[in-house]
């Protein structure tokens, strides 16, 4: 399984919004310049992001985006699911799964269950609050 950019570069852009969140709406092309992406790509991602109900956008010249709830209720897997649709490795488990033929005699149905559970683990556990604490112990290391 790969994660495609829209994916990638949608976690970094609510990651974004959750670092410079001050009470103020921050603009896309601030974003675009901080995670050096194009601003028509980010233009997309956001489409998706308020469509779904993760972010708030405010009109006018001092307008821009905001997270709508706050960085502990948003997790990894509710962004990726979002923009890339449902993680499973095979089409025969997962939440969209497609009914198999051979799946009564299917050794290795196991194991895309096995890693469709772990990455499901993995995503649903970390949210950007999380991911908000290693950006500020990479901060810290690097800032000795």
């Amino acid at each position: 399984m790969k994660i495609s950019t829209k994916g990638r570069y949608a976690l970094r852009l609510m990651l974004d919004l959750a670092t410079y969140n001050t009470g103020e709406p921050i603009s896309l092309k601030d974003v675009a310049r901080r995670q050096e992406i194009s601003d028509k790509y980010l233009e997309q991602i956001i489409s998706v992001l308020n469509k779904a109900g993760f972010v708030k956008s405010i009109r006018g010249a001092q307008g821009g985006y905001q997270l709508k709830k706050d960085p502990s209720e948003y997790t990894v897997g509710m962004i990726l699911r979002l923009t890339e649709g449902d993680m499973a490795p095979v089409s025969c488990v997962g939440e969209e799964r497609e009914e198999c033929d051979r799946k009564t005699g299917c050794v290795t149905i196991r194991i895309w269950q096995q890693i469709n559970d772990a990455v499901n683990n993995v995503i649903d556990n970390i949210t950007l609050a999380d991911m908000l604490e290693w950006q500020a112990e990479l901060t810290d290391q690097y800032s000795i």
